[in-house]
């Protein structure tokens, strides 16, 4: 029997599929939980304390200190969340975690001063038709230069990659800028990467060519999802992301077998 594909397409799930197109089935359609991690709960609160600096504070008034209040506003409304207290953190690594999240508010502003950032959307949430598919994602923050012209930025808690990576990194926001020419009729002039723990900026131009490209390789890969969820013949892909994969036991690679195929 064919699995119903996934409602909608997102940044994260194209990555997911390219990336290893078993444990895209596992994570988005079997939909199999995962067990959080203190570097993705880490980019989650980082993430909050950004968007309560933008929210909170008007231009003008968001100085390091201004930052630092945001984080310490979002780390008390973490307390109660499942994923950070799943983490179970003893105190004297609680305290670690905070304070690199301190650290990397202090990295943000010698990226940028948000004091001169004309925002137009904080966590902005786009969707679209396109070749069948229903594209989504959500945008970091969305600004408007002095020209009146649209910039996509999306923020990074982890390591800023390797020349041999860059590229790849990328390509969420080239679908983010994708996204703003298919909602709001025209191209943001660039997309900025914000690796706040290296204090990294990676900036791309979008054209219209490299739209055309975007537009092409999502559209591709989506109908890649359906013929695999036709044919329930999702294929592990090993590679060095393996060893942080949380699926190993359900792996063919591995020497395992996915939940459904082991019931079938």
């Amino acid at each position: 029997m064919a699995i119903a594909p996934p409602r909608s397409l997102s940044p994260t799930k194209v990555s997911a599929f390219t990336n290893c197109p078993l444990a895209f089935r596992l994570t988005n359609i079997d939909r199999i939980p995962e067990p959080p991690t203190p570097h993705l709960v880490k980019g989650t609160l980082v993430h909050s304390a950004l968007e309560r600096l933008f929210w909170q504070y008007p231009a003008g008034s968001r100085s390091p200190s201004a930052g630092q209040a945001s984080l310490e506003g979002a780390w008390a409304a973490l307390q109660t969340d499942p994923e950070f207290v799943a983490l179970a953190l003893s105190d004297d690594d609680a305290a670690a975690f905070l304070d690199d999240a301190r650290l990397l508010m202090r990295n943000y502003f010698t990226l940028e001063d948000p004091d001169r950032v004309r925002e137009v959307g904080i966590e902005l949430g786009l969707q679209a038709e396109l070749g069948g598919a229903h594209l989504r994602g959500i945008i970091d923050r969305l600004d408007l230069t002095e020209q009146g012209e649209l910039v996509v930025i999306d923020y990074k808690t982890g390591k800023s990659p390797s020349a041999r990576f860059e590229q790849a990194r990328l390509t969420g926001v080239h679908l983010y800028a994708l996204l703003c020419q298919q909602v709001l009729g025209r191209l943001p002039v660039a997309v900025r990467l914000l690796h706040l723990r290296d204090a990294v900026t990676i900036t791309a131009v979008p054209t219209e060519q490299t739209s055309r490209g975007q537009r092409i390789r999502t559209t591709a890969i989506w109908s890649a999802i359906e013929r695999a969820c036709a044919n329930e013949d999702f294929r592990p892909k090993p590679g060095p992301l393996c060893r942080f994969c949380n699926f190993q036991s359900m792996c063919p690679a591995f020497g395992g077998a996915p939940p459904a195929l082991m019931a079938s």
